[in-house]
């Protein structure tokens, strides 16, 4: 029996990078008091969310993974207390510009990047002037506690990534995001509709989903984006364990049995009934494999 206690944190983020990575510690010290030992912190949390605007000057707040102050900072953290923490950040490699997420195992160790495969573009998510499309691919990581696979954003949207991380082992599937009113369209509430992607993808898959999003009304220039939390754990048959509100700043947790789980999948069947020859579609537009 393999028991492991995950947490999804949820906070407001402001301009100063220091302030930020302070709160966030914070929130990872409580979960860890509350006997998480998987901890998820939400999209870009060092900053506010610079991409709603096309600004150059933003360009500055991309660094190397070790230049990193949150990377750096977690790291330490992570080693304390014995927790797995992926961390989001705005990365530097040589000219290229990526939004990524570093994760540290329990003992502060770099177990490698991912870089977000899937860019958003438009109003008030101008992500694709920021960052390049992620050239890592899926990813899964075998950390002290379990395999996770760790989406970002947008990429939470795409059940080919969920398949694939969980087809790779993925235990767990953990998205860190940062969603909200969308200004080019005053009436559109997506809550529902992102909270039922994710649902969506722990039942297809039968594992647990995270997803730490951030709260706050945000303004750059003529653009604001309220953001609208609602932060959540699934277990793997897409029932929502944990929750938060709107507005709220917190943790949230949930315990899971990671050897029964493997055991439901097997039960299920679902990996065994898979027909992979029959996807081609999902290859090329007509379905057809060209060389």
């Amino acid at each position: 029996m393999r028991k492991v206690k995950v947490a999804a944190i949820q906070m407001r983020c402001t301009e100063a990078i220091d302030d930020n990575i302070r709160k966030a510690e914070r929130f990872v010290r409580r979960a860890a008091g509350e006997g998480a030992q998987i901890i998820l912190l939400q999209e870009l949390f060092e900053t506010l969310y610079f991409c709603q605007m096309e600004k150059p000057e933003f360009y500055r707040y991309a660094k190397e993974l070790q230049e990193n102050r949150a990377v750096r900072s977690f790291q330490a953290v992570a080693k304390e207390l014995g927790v797995v923490l992926p961390v989001s950040f705005y990365e530097r490699k040589n000219n290229a510009r990526y939004n990524s997420v570093a994760i540290l195992d329990a003992d502060g160790t770099i177990l490698g990047v991912y870089r977000k495969s899937h860019i958003p573009d438009g109003p008030g998510y101008e992500e694709k002037f920021y960052f390049n499309p992620g050239d890592t691919g899926f990813k899964v990581w075998d950390t002290r506690y379990g395999k996770i696979g760790v989406g970002i954003c947008w990429d939470q949207w795409f059940p080919e990534a969920a398949r694939c991380m969980t087809l790779m082992g993925a235990e767990l599937l953990l998205y860190p995001t940062a969603i909200g009113s969308e200004p080019n369209h005053p009436g559109l509430d997506s809550k529902d509709h992102w909270q039922r992607c994710m649902i969506g993808h722990a039942a297809a898959n039968l594992v647990p989903v995270l997803a730490a999003n951030r709260v706050g009304t945000e303004e750059a220039d003529s653009s604001a984006v309220t953001f609208y939390g609602s932060s959540f754990i699934a277990d793997a048959h897409g029932n929502k364990l944990a929750e938060a509100s709107r507005t709220e700043e917190t943790v949230l947790t949930a315990e899971f049995d990671l050897d029964s789980l493997e055991a439901q999948r097997a039960g299920w069947g679902i990996f065994r009934d898979r027909r992979p020859e029959l996807y081609r579609a999902l290859l090329t537009s007509d379905g057809v494999v060209r060389g």
